[in-house]
């Protein structure tokens, strides 16, 4: 069955898969790597212009490692999960520090290297390494686990553990690198998670799935939780030249790493914050709120547009006047972005 079923795929995949994704032209583990962190929680469409643009920055792990982190999630900005960020310019630091600027070869090696899970490991090795390894990322979980209709959220070690020794079984001795593509591209293009097009696809005669009539249902969902609501105010201090001061967050939480506005509980912080800068509060404006969703929660955000005499011009470690009009490359969140924008199309009215 697992000779009959790769067999299907490669022949699929030689007349339909995808073949001139930009990270597939000139493959080398650097370019794979940076392509499969991106497309974790993203799809294609949307990271081609992210990968471009990141790939003219830092052509290679040498110029990743050597990049400041603000430029690395600079670049990231509306990417969001920006852990990935993080761990990705830790990884080519480590690749460049200690594996003289090479990849280690084989899925456990990379698996050591941060961000790296056993997926993107797999997928590593097998694109560009010339390594049979199989992988089981979402499209790939979602095509093997209609075909055996597997019962459970895949979550769940029991799953898990089951859907990788059905990956395992399934991966081909040869071609493997085609493979790999092909059940991505399978999953992505075919295997949708709605409105599956079953009658395109190449192993439909023996899914278990479309036998029972109910291919959406599986994989199975992460059993839900209604997500918690929190509220924080959001001050946009900006000085008399249009300038909006942003604080450099902790690299672990909420937006680590990135620039920001305070985020503040009450308007007595507010108040606080004011007299601790010593500045001189000239007016005060409510923006429309702005809900951000996060995987685990909304957060509510209170905007303020605050108008302050600062007694300098020069801001601390850690903390800046951000020029709206000649922006600094800096990784904001993506709700910033927005805020920032609103400020800018107000002060400019």
């Amino acid at each position: 069955m697992s000779e009959e079923f790769s067999r299907a795929v490669l022949t699929w995949y030689d007349q339909f898969g995808r073949k001139d994704l930009p990270w597939q032209q000139d493959m080398t583990p650097y370019r794979v790597w940076v392509s499969e962190i991106m497309l974790q929680q993203t799809q294609v469409a949307t990271v081609i212009p992210y990968y471009a643009r990141f790939m003219r920055a830092l052509p290679d792990v040498q110029a990743l490692a050597a990049a400041d982190a603000d430029e690395v999630l600079h670049l990231w900005t509306g990417l969001g999960y920006y852990s990935r960020a993080r761990s990705l310019h830790r990884t080519a630091q480590i690749v460049v520090d200690e594996h003289g600027g090479e990849f280690p070869v084989g899925v456990d090696a990379l698996q050591a290297l941060p961000g790296i899970g056993r997926s993107t490991a797999g997928a590593i090795a097998s694109l560009s390494m010339g390594l049979r390894a199989p992988i089981l990322d979402g499209n790939v979980k979602r095509v093997l686990a209609r075909y055996h209709a597997v019962e459970g959220w895949p979550g769940t070690r029991a799953v898990e553990d089951r859907m990788w020794e059905i990956a395992e079984r399934y991966t081909p001795p040869r071609r493997f690198n085609h493979y790999t593509q092909a059940m991505m591209d399978l999953g992505a293009t075919l295997c949708t998670r709605s409105k599956p097009s079953c009658l395109l696809c190449p192993v439909q005669a023996g899914c278990e799935a479309r036998r029972l009539g109910t291919p959406t249902a599986y994989p199975h969902s992460k059993p839900r939780k209604a997500l918690p609501v929190r509220q924080c105010i959001m001050p946009l201090m900006v000085n008399p030249d249009g300038d909006i001061w942003l604080q450099r967050r902790p690299d672990s939480g909420l937006w680590g790493g990135l620039w920001c506005p305070p985020q503040l509980d009450d308007r007595g912080e507010l108040e606080q914050l004011l007299q601790q800068n010593g500045w001189q509060l000239r007016q005060q404006q409510e923006l429309e709120p702005l809900r951000h969703t996060f995987s685990h929660f909304h957060l509510d955000i209170q905007p303020l547009l605050v108008r302050v005499q600062p007694t300098s011009g020069v801001a601390e470690a850690g903390q800046l006047w951000y020029n709206l009009r000649q922006p600094t490359r800096l990784g904001l969140a993506a709700p910033v972005s927005k805020l920032l924008e609103r400020v800018e199309r107000i002060l400019a009215a």
